[in-house]
């Protein structure tokens, strides 16, 4: 049939559209999951199991914009060929997709109260316990060398956490020299804790808003996504009743 004598041409053509804005939101959820697995690994390594849903959620995301992605072309097929079957899948498909993204975003969200809580005196006994010092080649050490440095802060809750830690035992000295202003001077020597020589103030604050930032654009992506979807989801059903 010659698509301008169909009279469903212009769902079709709408839908084939709103298909395009369903490959844009996978894409979009694709990008955000490699941006929140990437980052989460290290605020997981150094925070702990705590922070570890969004780098599920991260997950999630990769592959539920991967999904959409392949979704949009099985929305385009049902289009073009009029498959109620095929158009009914696409509804059903994507339904559960949305329903998926918002409760991403609920979950997400719910956890930020608890954050804090849970994860600050984990933290705080997880570094006096498990950290080495500066160059030394464990994870864990590392990814707190990089975070103490990057975010020009010492410790979780400020530089006096290193004391009687198993750092300052094996060592002898009372903060890393990751916690140092400029690491080469002869002033960041593991005793000078003056404010000219070391970064005092913790790092956990940081982190916590490093953390929320993140759930507030996690869910914020999927949440746009499920609107993105939305109007294709509509027009799919309508065709859908059209059809029969």
């Amino acid at each position: 049939m010659v698509e301008s004598h169909n009279p469903y041409s212009y769902l079709k053509r709408l839908l084939r559209t709103l298909n395009a804005l369903v490959a844009v939101s996978g894409l979009a959820l694709i990008g955000l999951g490699l941006g929140v697995q990437y980052r989460q690994a290290t605020l997981t390594r150094v925070l702990g199991l705590s922070s570890a849903h969004l780098f599920h959620a991260g997950h999630l995301s990769l592959a539920m914009g991967c999904v959409a992605i392949l979704l949009g072309l099985v929305g385009w097929y049902g289009a073009m060929t009029e498959s109620r079957s095929t158009l009914l899948f696409y509804f059903l498909s994507m339904v559960a997709i949305m329903v998926v993204e918002v409760t991403v975003a609920s979950v997400v969200l719910a956890f930020l109260p608890i954050i804090r809580e849970v994860t600050l005196e984990h933290t705080f006994v997880t570094l006096r316990k498990n950290y080495r010092g500066y160059n030394e080649p464990d994870d864990y050490s590392t990814q707190w060398n990089l975070v103490m440095e990057k975010l020009k802060c010492c410790g979780v809750k400020n530089y006096t956490d290193f004391s009687g830690s198993s750092f300052e035992m094996t060592t002898g000295h009372a903060y890393p020299r990751g916690c140092c202003k400029s690491i080469g001077t002869a002033a960041c020597d593991g005793r000078n804790a003056s404010t000219s020589v070391i970064h005092q103030e913790g790092c956990f604050l940081k982190l916590l808003k490093i953390t929320k930032t993140q759930s507030f654009t996690l869910s914020g992506v999927s949440l746009g996504a499920a609107i993105l979807q939305l109007p294709g989801v509509l027009v799919t059903l309508l065709l859908f009743i059209k059809l029969g």
